[in-house]
């Protein structure tokens, strides 16, 4: 087998998705573990792969394994595969909080290993996901990995010493987007719009703001003032957000994520 994920959640599910849709792997040269028989049936079922209960069985017929479980539950599943990880295997991780050291330290032995912090939008095709590497890992392996990050989104080469960060930036702000679409949504029902038609605005906002600060390349603050007219409503409704306070409430929100990521 080509590719082994231990960890069938969500995001093993978009890279799943991702990597079979661009044909960076065949479904039969992709087998998955996770806890359950619900879910390997219903993985197994949605695209056609090999599934089993035993995270060993994985270990032992991939080369390339990705760790895709939480993190609170690494340590029991590195003790379980560390014997059937060779040298020559190419280590994926997702799990946040996680260091390249950790993972060295607890195999024990030289392992080549790349560590990724994928998003939710990756559900969608349009993650962003943080990759890094240790020194074992080739630039031919390293090279392959960001291929199959990029088959559900973009990629941004970082520092370790930085993923921590992105995390908190990219991981978690999706959960802070959401709630802003929610609460644009009960105000537009506040001032009587429909509730489904209030988040498809809402959303549809977001999203075209997103594009237009990505494909635009220009800053956000200029692209703020570009919305704002002299004397008119969205420059009084700024006016309230900054005297709420939400710029600080934002950073001090990723400043906690990432404070939270460094005890994990």
């Amino acid at each position: 087998m080509k590719i082994g994920i231990i960890g069938l959640g969500n995001m093993a599910d978009a890279m799943i998705s991702g990597m079979l849709q661009k044909e960076i792997v065949k479904r039969e040269e992709m087998i998955g573990s996770a806890a359950t028989q619900k879910t390997i049936d219903r993985m197994a079922q949605k695209y056609g792969i090999r599934t089993t209960l035993d995270n060993k069985e994985v270990a032992q017929k991939a080369q390339t394994l990705i760790f895709a479980v939480k993190p609170q539950f690494l340590e029991d599943v590195v003790c379980q595969v560390k014997d059937c990880v060779r040298e020559d295997m190419l280590l994926v991780t997702i799990a946040a909080g996680k260091s390249i050291g950790w993972y060295e330290k607890a195999f024990g032995k030289k392992i080549r290993l790349v560590r990724c912090m994928p998003n939710t939008p990756a559900m969608v095709g349009e993650g962003c996901t943080a990759v890094c590497a240790n020194e074992n890992v080739t630039a031919e392996q390293f090279a392959y990995v960001q291929r199959l990050m990029q088959s559900f989104g973009q990629i941004c080469i970082l520092r370790e010493a930085l993923m921590d960060a992105f995390g908190a930036v990219a991981g978690s702000s999706p959960a802070y987007v959401f709630m802003f679409m929610e609460a644009l949504a009960d105000a537009g029902v506040a001032a009587g719009m429909p509730r489904q038609q209030a988040y498809q605005a809402a959303a549809q906002a977001v999203l075209g703001s997103a594009k237009l600060l990505l494909e635009s390349g220009r800053h956000p603050g200029e692209l703020k003032d570009i919305v704002c007219s002299p004397g008119g409503t969205t420059i009084e409704g700024l006016k309230v957000l900054e005297e709420k306070g939400m710029r600080g409430a934002v950073i001090d929100a990723v400043l906690a994520c990432v404070d939270k990521t460094r005890r994990l």
